[in-house]
């Protein structure tokens, strides 16, 4: 079958498309033929061996399908890497029925990145009503989701950060109550402004560094910060617990490989953003599609930060 296959972290090589075996599904795995995949930041780390866990060469990058069954059936499925093929096989937990009002790229975008809003501010940021969120990449796949989500449950004010005037109309459009230039996220001026002056309860952060540094002076008591990424490649200032004590704040983390653990967990966040596009009350933000053979130019676009909503790869 046709694959991306990662073969070195040092060659410097461009991923190219070659031929490998397909998988055996196990007695517990669904083989699926694969049709479109996503394009994910965590996908960028791991071809450069800087994920959360080392990788094991050779592997085929990928976390999320679209595709069908062998009985036919259109399916989504998250998976444990090998994505970027033909063929993949999944365990049953993983793969979920697609309703016919959803396309095959707006499933894509609601799976890796849809689960990732969702749990961000459900699970582990306990967003409840009235909260002033702040949403970072507000024009990426999980800040788009993650605005609208926010707004569907209630938030008091949500503001989104994004680096093109472009982008910030964007996250205005999907329900951002105001917007800050990314340029300025490190600004606590800036971030309050937004905010009419008054701090956040709950912050979503993917970028780290300054910008992780900035929202933590501009937490409200009680107020709880959940980062899920490190796009800047920057660590934060170590942050007190006696600062967090001071003003009973919470630190959280998100890394959507511990609710494999969580199948259930998973699939009820999912299900929620399937019926939420079905029902057209959730506008997945399909960006870029690319051929399977782009997709060199579909990490490079990601990484450079020029990509808006969800990268597909058609296969």
């Amino acid at each position: 079958m046709a694959a991306i296959e990662v073969r070195s972290f040092t060659s410097g090589e461009p991923l190219t498309i070659v031929q490998t075996p397909r998988p055996v599904p196990e007695a517990d795995e669904v083989l699926i033929t694969v049709t479109a995949t996503g394009v994910n930041y965590a996908d960028l780390a791991q071809v450069k061996d800087a994920y959360l866990v080392p990788m094991q060469l050779p592997y085929i990058p990928g976390l999320e399908v679209v595709g069908r069954t062998p009985e036919g059936d259109r399916v989504a499925a998250i998976t444990n890497g090998g994505g970027y093929a033909e063929y993949v096989a999944v365990h049953r937990d993983y793969v979920y029925p697609i309703p016919d009002a959803i396309s095959d790229e707006q499933a894509i975008a609601l799976l890796v990145q849809g689960a990732t809003a969702w749990h961000v501010l459900r699970t582990v940021g306990r967003m409840r009503t009235g909260d002033r969120v702040l949403v970072h990449a507000a024009a990426g796949g999980v800040g788009t989701l993650a605005v609208q989500l926010a707004r569907r449950w209630g938030a008091g004010r949500v503001v989104g950060v994004a680096s093109s005037e472009s982008k910030r109309e964007l996250a205005r459009s999907l329900g951002a109550h105001a917007t800050v230039d990314s340029a300025d996220a490190g600004s606590r001026d800036a971030l309050l402004e937004a905010n009419e002056g008054r701090p956040y309860d709950l912050i979503l952060d993917m970028v780290g560094g300054p910008t992780f540094d900035a929202g933590m002076s501009v937490l409200a008591r009680f107020g709880r910060m959940v980062s899920y990424g490190l796009a800047s490649g920057v660590l934060p200032a170590p942050v007190e617990p006696r600062t967090l004590m001071a003003r009973s704040q919470i630190i959280g983390g998100l890394w959507l490989v511990d609710w494999l653990r969580r199948p259930a967990e998973l699939t009820e966040s999912i299900e929620d953003l399937f019926a939420a596009t079905a029902a057209r009350e959730l506008v997945p933000v399909v960006g870029e599609v690319y051929p399977l053979r782009e997709v060199q130019q579909a990490h490079e676009d990601l990484g450079s930060r020029n990509a808006v909503g969800k990268s597909v790869l058609r296969i």
